[in-house]
């Protein structure tokens, strides 16, 4: 695990693809999800992501689990907190491994496990005015 962060400022997936970027590595895995504009068919004008304070621990546990798990060289993952307009980028993961095929799998476990496993919450604000909080307990 070379990069772990939550963080208000925008994400650079440059930053997360250089920390993983390795001589030993011949694959290299990144995922970038950004804010769209809809959800559920309706129109999106931004979301709010918000984390609990142990955040970032959590997702460092998920970043050193999918490490184990999986034969790969390394992993990084950031994710953005606070209020993010349409096209912002809100996560970015990236594995490397000798090989593609256990750079894509470890890629997938690592963004499914953050999604499903780490405090960060989204509140989607509509453009009608609406609002919802998105799998928050």
């Amino acid at each position: 695990m070379r990069l772990v962060a939550v963080r208000e400022d925008p994400l650079e997936p440059g930053e997360v693809v250089a920390a993983v970027s390795d001589a030993a590595a011949g694959g290299l895995a990144v995922f970038v999800g950004t804010v769209r504009d809809h959800d559920g068919g309706q129109d999106v004008q931004r979301l709010e992501y918000s984390a609990h304070p142990t955040a970032e621990a959590r997702l460092a546990e998920v970043a050193a689990e999918v490490a184990e798990e999986f034969d790969v060289v390394a992993v990084a993952a950031t994710h953005r907190v606070g209020v993010l307009e349409i096209g912002d980028v809100a996560v970015v993961s990236a594995v490397s491994a000798a090989h593609r095929d256990t750079a894509f799998a470890a890629s997938r476990a690592l963004i499914d496990r953050l999604k499903a496993r780490v405090p960060i919450w989204k509140h989607q604000v509509f453009a009608d005015g609406t609002d919802e909080w998105v799998d928050s307990p």
